[in-house]
């Protein structure tokens, strides 16, 4: 007679059989590829309430019950001012999926609304500081966050349309005002999608945008960057299916030879440089060659 399940325990079953794929994979590959986690590592999982930072914190407790390299977890919540029933639902949600969470409070939403400008960029500042703050006060040496594959695809379209830079978004990087503190995202390789439809085929409701500042967002009052992005790589999808892992493969393949400028570690840098060198390097040599071959 087979085992009746707890509801946290068929949702982790879920993970790593119907989702084994399309998530537990690319989670594993992302922690090998990019080396996220090492041996002594204390690990701040930051779950802000939503579908994504859930799934992350059970695929770190799936991770951190089976992996050889011992590191330790701490799950981390900050109330910036969620009003009482998105704060509710973190709550029942830690609960019905067996997360430890550690909860303490801000006032960021109030602050980030007063101080004028662009609210959302002070809220991110805001928080990423709080959270690395409170992580290294529990001892942790890193935070994990829960960007995933479609949010480095966007964030990058976003950074080139109304930023007019070539920006992408790392999987990891070292803090610059906590020492010692590092950022992870352990979702890197993990398609929205998948998350969408792992919620969903487990009957989870998460709280999706819970910022005061922002919440007409949702209602379509307020227009959203993202959201057209999201819409533009939907649209272009029906022609090209792997446009966004095209996207991805590129972040990981990029020709600074053929960039009239660029930019490394606070300076800027032109292709005029080295231009007139006896020993640079024509980065469209090979390409002429193979033209010229076509052409014959």
């Amino acid at each position: 007679m087979a085992r009746t399940l707890e509801p946290y325990q068929a949702i982790e079953r879920s993970i790593i059989t119907k989702y084994r794929k399309s998530i537990w994979r690319p989670f594993v590959e992302a922690v090998k590829r990019y080396e996220l986690i090492q041996a002594g590592d204390r690990i701040a999982v930051c779950i802000s309430g939503g579908k994504d930072s859930m799934l992350m914190a059970k695929l770190m407790q799936q991770l951190h019950a089976h992996s050889e390299v011992p590191f330790d977890l701490t799950f981390l919540v900050m109330d910036p001012g969620y009003n009482e029933a998105n704060r509710r639902r973190i709550e029942e949600n830690a609960a019905l999926l067996h997360v430890p969470v550690t909860i303490f409070s801000s006032d960021i939403f109030a602050a980030a609304d007063s101080a004028g400008g662009s609210p959302c960029y002070l809220c991110a500042r805001m928080r990423r500081g709080h959270l690395y703050a409170k992580a290294r006060e529990l001892g942790c040496n890193k935070i994990a966050l829960g960007h995933h594959f479609s949010d480095v695809i966007e964030t990058t379209l976003i950074a080139m349309f109304w930023g007019a830079q070539l920006q992408a978004m790392l999987p990891k990087l070292h803090s610059t005002n906590f020492p010692g503190m590092e950022l992870i995202r352990p979702l890197y390789c993990v398609h929205e999608d998948a998350i969408v439809s792992w919620a969903r085929y487990n009957g989870l409701a998460f709280i999706r945008c819970a910022c005061r500042l922002t919440e007409g967002t949702a209602t379509g009052e307020l227009s959203s960057k993202r959201q057209e992005v999201k819409e533009l790589l939907r649209s272009l999808r029906q022609d090209n299916p792997n446009l966004e892992q095209s996207i991805f493969t590129a972040l990981h393949a990029v020709c600074l030879d053929t960039f009239p400028g660029y930019k490394s570690q606070g300076r800027t840098h032109s292709f005029l440089d080295g231009y007139d060198r006896d020993d640079a390097v024509n980065p469209c040599a090979e390409d002429d060659a193979l033209d010229q071959e076509r052409i014959n």
